[in-house]
Formats: structure tokens, C-alpha cells, sequence
């Protein structure tokens, strides 16, 4: 399927260049926005074949289910006719043919040990795998079903709104390559693109947060969550908020003018209910734990929350959206949502599930303390960044400068925090399948928080500004680190919760095809918005910057792809770990209803 993105991605590419060159005589076929009409013609047709095989699939299942239940019931009757030495040598036959050697007979049941270093690698076995096998998740304490439940609801929702938010994002990158893909009002570029960035935002990351955030607060307090009825409400209302903005943009309908903030504050207004819930219903929870302390992911969680809060009512209070104040307003929120909401909230989740798939402590609590107040005391200065050389104060600009420069603080502290937490643990990553999700969100969480710091310095802020450089920023941040790190945290329990894993071979091609997509992405989009800002200065045409863009885009375009590929499987991930598989086992189904045919008889007897 990658191989056909690719053909279909380059064909896009050389019938672009070709239109360029020949004009429109070519015919229609040449057009780039008809054949991508035709290939999205094709996709539900392909969508249409794979639903029936897999329709297919579950029905041969089915035939196959009754067959082995029929099989149980006839050997079930044979049985019958048996009398008690036959079924006993029958039984021992069975014994006899399920055992197995626990392979231990001649080597015992102790460790091999080796004082004297006279072999090397005692402690790893030969065993030539074309994949190699991960450990698979550790039996944890039981939490109350309702919550598992409830849970599980929150990453459902969550991993939908991840699949539908990106099919629009692939959509919206498809049109950079070709732009008359479509004339529809409502599908085009500037209705779509907040459509697929709030999506993200507020559907996938904020309820994938949450859903995470259900377990590890109750947890972490050694008692059960203070009310499900509140969660419950608070998966409602933001799931109604997303769907009803989705409408609402889509329609034309937005609060114009700012950046991530465009649904009207009616709909807003359901997801800041949903977070005043979630608010009570943790500190609630955290104010009647069974701890003697206040672990720090509930400090960054509850912080999370409460400062979310605060930006939506802040960024949609009218008073404040006069001239450079709305300017001022909306800087603070961009960056307050990021930074203060999903960062700080998925920092708490990773103080939880890192040190929990690494089975230590985490190596220091002294220093998540300091990332946290530092993160707070930085970051919340550093909005306006966004609008250096704009007509706001030049004093303010600095603070925000000077607060970016600050943030090297709670970054290099956190990092340092995480990666001295896999000491001596390292040989554990090629054993699990959460690991490297976390281990790519503590890069990225120190690779693109630090570029968002060197973006903020006016030298370079002249020449990367405006360009697609931020668009690649903002991707590393809230894809390299916010989903990588849900990911890893997804993986981690919901096994544990359902008892089922993932398989192993989707999830590797989840990790690799969304890390590699995403650097397709976000690597030539930081070359060529460099060469633009350069373009820029030296006062080039508007237009050739356009033209001279076409290449990185169409990487753009593969990268993308690739990315909403790997959460299409992700989602299939999901499924299999949800979704109850049985088998039948005729032998036991067999004693089973032979046992039940006995009790029966006793009963008729009985009567």
C-alpha cells in the first residue's frame, strides 16, 4: 500500500510538471485535480473490496465456529456411549499428550551465573527471529471495570478523531500539490484546515490525554476515581464540541481571526464545561488519596487542566479582542494551549507510564519538580514571540524572547530527568514495543522544544517566520512529542485493561512508517522555508517563492501519507486489542456440554 502512495504521490508530481510545461492542450487527462479525482473515486471502490473481504473473512469465521460447536456436540455424544474405565484411559490419554517440558530438566530452576567471566553473553539465548519478540504486558492490579470502561471509551473516541482529523490533513497536504483538486465550498483549503487542526487538537490529543489521565490519577492516589458519572459527561461534551465545530467550520461559520481558537464560543463553551468536570473530578481524587504525598504526574496533570481552563476563558472573553490586545491575546493563547495544556499534561502522563514500562523509579522527583515550576513561570511569557517586528510593545516582545531563552530550563531538567530514568535499562528496549514511542518523544521533546527557542530570536524569527519552517516545528512538537508519547502511553495499558495485545509486526510498522513519515514531512519543509525566508530578504517575487516551494511540498505530500498510514494501523491496532477474540476448543466444549447433558439428567432424576 506505502508502494502505491508513492506511485500515486510521483505520478502527481510529473503530471504537474508536465501541465506546467505543455499548458492546458494536453487534454483533460493531464490535469493533475482530474486524476486525483479519478484516484479518490477509486479509494471507496478499494475500501468497498476490503470491506468485503473482510466481511468475507468474518463469515468463514462464523461457518467455521459452528462447524467446530457441531464437531463438540457430536464427540460430546460419542462420549456418552463410553463407559467410566474408557473415559478414564480417554482422560489419561489426554494428560499424557498435553504435557510438556518446561525446559529446565537438566539446566534447573536457577539463573546461570558466571563468577569468574569466563563466557560471555551467558545471560541471552540463541534464537534467529525474523522479528524479534517483545515482552508482553505485565499482569497489574485490577481497576474497577466501569473505569476500564470508561477508559477505553476516551481512547476509542480519541483514536477516531485521530483518523478522521488526518484524512483531512492528507487531503488538505494533497491540495499543495494540486490546488484545483476541487471547487467546493465547503471542502476547500481555508475551511478544511482548521477542520483537520482542531480535530487533532481537541479530539484526538485532549481526549487520548484524559483517557490516560482517568488511569494514572486514581492510581497514583491509591484510590478509585472520585466520580465516573463526571467522566462520562466530560467525554460527552468535548466529543459534542468537536463534532458540532466540525459542522459549524466546515460550514463557514468560525470565530475569525484567530489561530486554533475557531470554533464559536458556544461550542467552545462545551469543551470548557467538560474541563471544569474533569478539574473537580480530579482534585477531588487527589484530595482524598491514601498517599502520603502528591505524586508529580498529578501535579502536572491537575496544573494542565486548571491552566486550560484559563486560556479558553482568556481567549474568548470579547473584552479583550480590541485591535493589539486581540493580537496580544491570541499569541497567548497559541502558545498557552501547546505548552500548558498538551505538554504539561503529557509530561505528567510520561512521569507515570516511563518509569511503569521500565519497572523503576523515576531518577529524580527534585528534578520534575523544577521542570514543572520552571515550565510555568517561562512559558507562560512567551506568546507574543509569535509577533516579533509587529506593532505590540517592543518591551513585550523581549519578555517573550527572553521567557523562550528560559525555557532551556525546564527542557534540559525534564530530558536529562527521563534519560537518566533508562540507566542501566537500555537493554530493555529491544524487548518491548512501548519504548521506543518513548524514547522518540523525549528526542523530540528536547530537539523541538529547543528549536521553538532558537525560532524566537529576532535574527531568526526574520528569516523562518511566515514560512513552512513553522509548520515543520509544529508538527516535531505536537506530533514527535504529543503523539509519540500517547502512543507509547496507549500501548502501554490498554493491554493491561483488556488482557489483549497488540500484534506485534503492525505496531513496529506503526512506529516506523509514522517516524519516518514525519520526518518526510518536516525536514524538507525546514529546508525549503529556510531558502523562502532567504528568498524573502532578498526581495524576490511572492511567486517565485511559490514555485521554488513545489518539491517540498510534494515531500510534504509523501510524508504525509505515510503518517496517515501509520495511523490507519494504529486504529486496526486499537481494534484488535478492544475487540474480544474466542476461539472454540472442541475437546473442551465437548466436556463441557457433556458435563452440562449430566446435570441435566441429575435434575430430570431429581424432579
Amino acid at each position: 500500500m506505502v508502494k502505491a502512495l508513492f506511485v500515486v504521490v510521483l505520478s502527481f508530481a510529473a503530471t504537474t510538471a508536465a501541465f506546467a510545461q505543455a499548458g492546458t492542450d494536453e487534454g483533460l487527462m493531464s490535469l493533475p485535480g482530474i486524476l486525483i479525482t479519478i484516484t479518490l473515486l477509486i479509494i471507496p471502490v478499494v475500501a468497498a473490496l476490503l470491506l468485503l473481504v473482510v466481511k468475507a473473512n468474518a463469515l468463514f469465521k462464523s461457518i467455521k465456529t459452528r462447524k467446530d460447536t457441531e464437531e463438540a456436540t457430536r464427540f460430546s455424544e460419542y462420549l456418552k456411549t463410553l463407559n467410566v474405565e474408557q473415559l478414564e484411559a480417554l482422560q489419561k490419554d489426554r494428560e499424557h499428550q498435553e504435557y510438556h517440558l518446561n525446559n529446565k530438566e537438566l539446566s534447573g530452576p536457577f539463573s546461570p551465573q558466571d563468577s569468574k567471566g569466563l563466557l560471555s553473553n551467558i545471560n541471552e539465548r540463541a534464537n534467529i527471529r525474523f522479528i524479534e519478540a517483545k515482552r508482553k504486558a505485565l499482569n497489574r492490579p485490577n481497576i474497577d471495570p466501569s473505569l476500564s470502561r470508561l477508559i477505553l471509551w476516551f481512547l476509542g473516541t480519541a483514536t477516531f478523531w485521530l483518523v478522521f482529523g488526518t484524512s483531512v490533513g492528507e487531503y488538505v497536504g494533497i491540495k499543495f500539490v494540486a490546488p484545483d483538486v476541487d471547487q467546493v465550498s465547503w471542502l476547500s483549503f481555508g475551511r478544511l484546515r482548521p477542520v483537520h487542526t482542531n480535530a487533532v487538537f481537541w479530539g484526538w490529543s485532549s481526549l487520548a490525554m484524559l483517557g490516560l489521565g482517568y488511569y494514572v490519577v486514581p492510581r497514583v492516589s491509591n484510590i478509585q476515581i472520585h466520580s465516573l458519572k463526571a467522566g462520562w459527561w466530560t467525554l460527552i461534551l468535548i466529543n459534542a464540541s468537536v463534532v458540532f465545530g466540525t459542522i459549524a467550520l466546515m460550514a463557514g461559520i468560525n470565530n475569525g481571526g484567530g489561530e486554533y481558537r475557531e470554533y464559536i464560543w458556544p461550542i467552545q463553551l462545551l469543551f470548557g464545561i467538560g474541563l471544569i468536570i474533569t478539574l473537580f473530578n480530579f482534585l477531588k481524587t487527589v484530595a482524598n488519596r491514601k498517599t502520603t504525598e502528591i505524586y508529580v504526574s498529578n501535579w502536572y496533570i491537575v496544573a494542565a487542566v486548571m491552566f486550560a481552563i484559563v486560556i479558553s476563558i482568556v481567549a474568548y472573553v470579547p473584552n479583550f479582542q480590541n485591535g493589539l490586545g486581540e493580537t496580544i491575546i491570541q499569541g497567548y493563547y497559541m502558545h498557552q494551549g501547546v505548552g500548558m495544556w498538551f505538554m504539561l499534561f503529557t509530561l505528567g502522563l510520561v512521569y507515570y507510564y516511563l518509569p511503569q514500562q521500565l519497572n523503576k523509579p523515576i531518577y529524580s522527583y527534585s528534578l520534575g519538580i523544577l521542570a514543572f515550576w520552571s515550565q510555568i513561570f517561562f512559558y507562560t511569557l512567551i506568546g507574543t514571540h509569535h509577533f516579533v517586528f509587529s506593532a505590540i510593545p517592543w518591551s513585550l516582545q523581549t519578555v517573550a524572547i527572553v521567557g523562550s531563552a528560559g525555557m532551556i530550563i525546564p527542557v534540559v531538567s525534564g530530558t536529562t530527568n527521563f534519560v537518566m530514568t533508562f540507566r542501566g535499562s537500555w537493554h530493555k528496549v529491544a524487548g518491548s514495543y512501548t519504548l521506543p514511542f518513548f524514547i522518540v518523544g523525549i528526542i523530540f521533546y528536547f530537539t523541538g522544544s529547543l528549536q521553538g527557542t532558537a525560532e524566537a530570536f529576532r535574527s531568526t524569527n526574520l528569516l523562518w517566520h511566515f514560512t513552512d519552517f513553522t509548520v515543520a516545528h509544529s508538527h516535531l512538537t505536537m506530533y514527535g512529542i504529543i503523539a509519540f508519547f500517547l502512543w507509547g502511553g496507549i500501548y502501554a495499558i490498554v493491554p493491561r485493561l483488556t488482557h489483549q495485545e497488540p500484534p506485534q509486526i503492525t505496531v513496529g510498522i506503526h512506529f516506523w512508517m509514522a517516524f519516518i513519515g514525519m520526518m518526510f514531512y518536516t525536514v524538507p519543509l525546514m529546508w525549503g522555508g529556510t531558502l523562502r525566508g532567504l528568498m524573502w530578504m532578498d526581495g524576490v517575487p511572492f511567486i517565485e517563492s511559490v514555485v521554488m516551494m513545489a518539491p517540498y511540498w510534494l515531500w510534504r505530500a509523501i510524508g504525509g501519507s505515510l503518517m496517515w498510514v501509520s495511523h490507519l494501523i494504529f486504529a486496526y491496532n486499537m481494534y484488535r486489542m478492544i475487540n474480544p477474540r474466542k476461539t472454540v476448543n472442541i475437546n473442551d466444549a465437548a466436556v463441557r456440554k457433556l458435563n452440562q447433558k449430566d446435570y441435566e439428567l441429575v435434575d430430570i432424576a431429581n424432579e
